[in-house]
């Protein structure tokens, strides 16, 4: 069975794009628009992964939503990859290896992500 991947981000190209490059991959994908529509998917299907955008409806949704994930023992063992652009747009470095609890999750991709990039990242969380 193809490994599932929940894509996390509030814009329609973006999720659409993403879908097309894993599932050429071999992952079955779900898409979310928003927080709320994650937490639905959460519930009502099993996911292997989570793509997930920062900024969505606040500036910083994304990382609350991780450290929401993180909080919750039914959830908290999916890895989360972060695919955001918030680097360039407000001049945060972001390293995964130094944040510890306060960004719970397994990498940061910068946007616009290399299809390629985003493929070997999923395989090498997923393998």
């Amino acid at each position: 069975m193809a490994k599932r991947v929940l894509v996390v981000d509030d814009d329609a190209d973006l999720r659409q794009t993403t879908r097309i490059v894993l599932s050429k991959a071999g992952y079955e994908i779900v898409e979310a628009a928003s927080r709320k529509e994650a937490q639905q998917a959460l519930k009502s299907q099993m996911i292997d992964l989570i793509l997930l955008d920062v900024m969505m409806e606040t500036d910083t949704e994304g990382f609350h939503f991780a450290y929401e994930l993180r909080q919750d023992p039914k959830l908290k063992s999916i890895p989360i990859v972060m695919l955001t652009c918030i680097e360039q747009k407000m001049g945060i470095e972001l390293e995964p290896q130094k944040a510890g609890d306060f960004l719970p999750v397994e990498a940061f991709l910068r946007k616009p992500v290399d299809p390629e990039k985003l493929t070997a990242c999923v395989d090498d969380i997923l393998k």
